[in-house]
């Protein structure tokens, strides 16, 4: 539902639990609100992406809330669904950028608007589903790091189902499909199982992150390239195809993406590898939420810092030069 109404610093409270709820959420989020989501008797109701919300401490849950205790209260309804279309269905992989709807792309948010279907990740620009047609079926296959997720497979799954039911379908992620999104496996499952698949890329997290907190990746007077790896799986995990020793012969900037967890053990084998402990290093988290923080320390002291300061994913390390700088201050 579009907020025409500016509720920075109110306190709102959302009831009611429908495929626009998350895109409720966000967009007064985004707008400064103090958001708290009535909560269903089962907690299992509430979609992924509002249980993530509430787990990082951006939403508050109530079971039974007061409603006189709030500035606005908005009671969310499911909306009749739009009319039915002829012909064969589509799929659009969507790269959303980071969580905020502005930087989503023309080509994008042209998707959502004539979307039957969204199927979207928990760090989309989920604002932006403002933007679709009423009654457009919203679902949430969002993964919570190290918890609930719907596996690929299954996912790849509910786009051919409602695609071959001759429906346009967004696939609408966070950052670019194509990097660590998997947007290349659902490409190739739907173009295997016949079925048409644009692809819509979208900014990456891996440069938009640092640069929304004054970071560029490179600099002519600094470094001449960056370098950009999953933080996933830690060195020395026989998962890890990452050439750590490498990365800290390179002289590029290096970021990591997915690496909160494992960013004491990445840290140590930079140092192990060569990388000068007093090497500029920062963390992004949260970029492009109201929520954003960035933290900055020496390589050999910078998960320490993450740490102590209660950084958590989603955030983007930064390794280098550039990491000292901000541009914006």
């Amino acid at each position: 539902m579009p907020l025409d109404l500016s509720l920075t610093g109110r306190s709102v409270l959302l009831t009611g639990i429908a495929p626009d709820t998350i895109a409720t959420v966000h967009a007064l989020l985004r707008d400064g609100a103090h958001v708290t989501v009535a909560a269903p008797d089962d907690p299992a109701d509430l979609p992924t992406s509002v249980r993530d919300l509430a787990e990082r401490g951006l939403v508050a849950l109530r079971a039974e809330p007061e409603h006189t205790a709030y500035d606005v209260v908005i009671r969310s309804a499911t909306p009749t669904p739009p009319p039915g279309r002829s012909g064969a269905g589509e799929v659009v992989l969507v790269g959303g950028g980071p969580s905020d709807a502005g930087l989503l792309t023309v080509a994008g948010l042209d998707a959502i608007r004539r979307a039957d279907v969204v199927v979207h990740d928990r760090l989309a620009p989920l604002a932006a589903l403002v933007h679709a047609r009423a009654g457009t079926e919203i679902i949430d296959v969002g993964k919570i790091p190290r918890g609930e997720f719907t596996p690929q497979e299954r996912i790849n799954a509910i786009l051919l189902e409602h695609a071959r039911r001759g429906r346009v379908v967004v696939r609408l992620k966070g950052g670019d499909g194509f990097v660590f999104g998997r947007g290349g496996e659902e490409a190739q499952a739907c173009r295997a199982a016949g079925i048409p698949v644009t692809v819509v890329p979208g900014i990456t997290s891996s440069i938009a992150g640092p640069a929304l907190a004054g970071i560029p990746v490179t600099h002519r007077d600094l470094v001449q390239g960056f370098s950009v790896v999953s933080g996933h799986v830690p060195p020395g995990d026989p998962r890890s195809t990452v050439d750590w020793g490498a990365l800290a012969r390179s002289g590029t900037t290096l970021v990591v993406l997915m690496g909160v967890a494992t960013l004491p053990a990445i840290t140590a084998e930079l140092v192990a590898q060569g990388l000068a402990g007093d090497t500029p290093a920062a963390v992004v988290a949260d970029a492009g939420m109201s929520s954003m923080r960035t933290v900055r320390a020496p390589l050999d002291s910078i998960a320490e810092t993450a740490s102590r300061e209660g950084i958590t994913a989603p955030a983007v390390a930064v390794v280098g030069a550039v990491a000292a700088l901000d541009v914006l201050a």
